[in-house]
């Protein structure tokens, strides 16, 4: 305040008294008048309101939007899966998320911890790898792959029917029902004497992991279902960690073959789209492996996936790669308007910051959504704490 202009008696501060009815023209400090006219008296009927600071507490206020959330959150950490021993409870397990408390519930437990944790896991183990390079393959993992090549082949033997509508051919429903009729063979072809009740949990979240068979159409739920299953997979002790590289650069990759060629010949609708604003109209995971691939590649950059030749060479190589590549060939248009997420992160300075902005917006756009969660399913491999 300037010392020429004199606080009237009765204008509130933080530590005045509520002013009284007799409005005041001396200054409370030096008895001299004021330059401000004296504050209105307060009527009975309109009594002082009740105290309030001037100046706000310094608080942390939450993010004002959800992007601001994810950038502000600690970047998800690796977690060593917990093996399970005899006796064995297996269940079918069950739904249990329905609020957003549910959520909170599932992150907070250590289901969702160690879960988050696998996913970063498979992260770090391809961290600088590309898809050709040698790693190991275990017999379980071989097996997992060949179950996948059959899912692909039946996609051959079951063409898609003749219609109307552009989107959610009927023969998908073909095909997922002949693999709701297969699922429990093809565990047992893998899974030893002792762990043959463990289907009861794995199948569900098998059959879960490639679509919708009544809407027909796939989205990251159905995507976080096959994580799932091969989190269930290393909960039994058949996948170890030395497995891990094996699983995203090979597992992962044919899952992936499966999925786009479900996507072209059946044409899937997303599921839960988020339009332009999300990743990729079907996928997250690949986006969080293929970025952890490229760190610390000595020539391409996150903004190198605007260079065609590029996208031309390494595709093959490296899942980001992709990715990229796959938008652009099923989006027209200029990138930047049809993926202007994917825009923007071209331009972070380095593919570590890309994966773990990745991490974080996985936990928060697909593990945190209600509408996506809601499905997801809890037994005895994943409690519900």
């Amino acid at each position: 305040m300037d010392p020429h202009q004199h606080q009237p008696i009765g204008q509130a501060d933080e530590t005045s008294p509520p002013p009284s009815n007799t409005a005041a023209t001396s200054c409370r400090s030096c008895g001299g008048p004021t330059t401000c006219p004296p504050p209105p008296a307060w009527s009975d009927i309109s009594p002082p309101p009740p105290y309030r600071p001037i100046r706000a507490p310094a608080i942390n206020l939450p993010p004002s939007n959800s992007q601001q959330a994810i950038i502000l959150a600690p970047v998800p950490q690796a977690q060593k899966t917990p093996v399970v021993s005899p006796p064995y409870l297996f269940q079918i397990p069950v739904k249990r998320i329905q609020t957003p408390d549910d959520i909170r519930h599932f992150h907070d437990s250590d289901s969702g911890k160690n879960f988050l944790g696998f996913v970063v896991s498979l992260s770090e183990s391809i961290r600088s790898h590309k898809i050709s390079d040698p790693c190991h393959q275990s017999p379980i993992l071989n097996s997992i792959l060949s179950i996948l090549q059959s899912l692909i082949d039946w996609v051959d033997e079951i063409p898609p029917v003749q219609q109307s509508s552009r989107y959610g051919n009927l023969s998908f429903r073909v095909w997922q029902g002949r693999l709701l009729d297969n699922s429990e063979q093809l565990m047992l072809q893998f899974l030893p004497d002792d762990l043959r009740s463990a289907t009861v949990e794995l199948v569900p979240y098998f059959a879960d992991s490639f679509g919708n068979s009544s809407r027909i159409d796939y989205g990251t739920g159905h995507e976080t279902n096959f994580a799932a299953w091969l989190y269930c997979l290393a909960r039994l002790g058949l996948l170890k960690e030395e497995d891990y590289q094996a699983l995203v650069s090979r597992v992962f990759v044919k899952y992936l073959e499966l999925m786009r060629k479900l996507q072209f010949v059946y044409c899937l609708e997303p599921a839960g789209s988020h339009g332009v604003w999300g990743l990729d109209d079907y996928h997250f995971l690949p986006f969080i492996f293929g970025s952890s691939q490229l760190i610390d590649h000595k020539y391409m950059k996150p903004k190198s996936i605007h260079n065609q030749d590029i996208l031309d060479n390494f595709s093959k190589e490296y899942m980001y790669i992709s990715c990229i590549a796959f938008v652009k060939q099923v989006k027209k248009g200029l990138f930047a308007e049809h993926s202007p997420l994917l825009d923007d992160i071209s331009g972070v300075p380095n593919w570590n910051k890309v994966n773990s902005g990745m991490l974080k917006m996985y936990k928060a756009e697909v593990l945190e959504k209600v509408p996506i969660m809601q499905h997801f399913l809890f037994g005895w491999l994943i409690k519900w704490d």
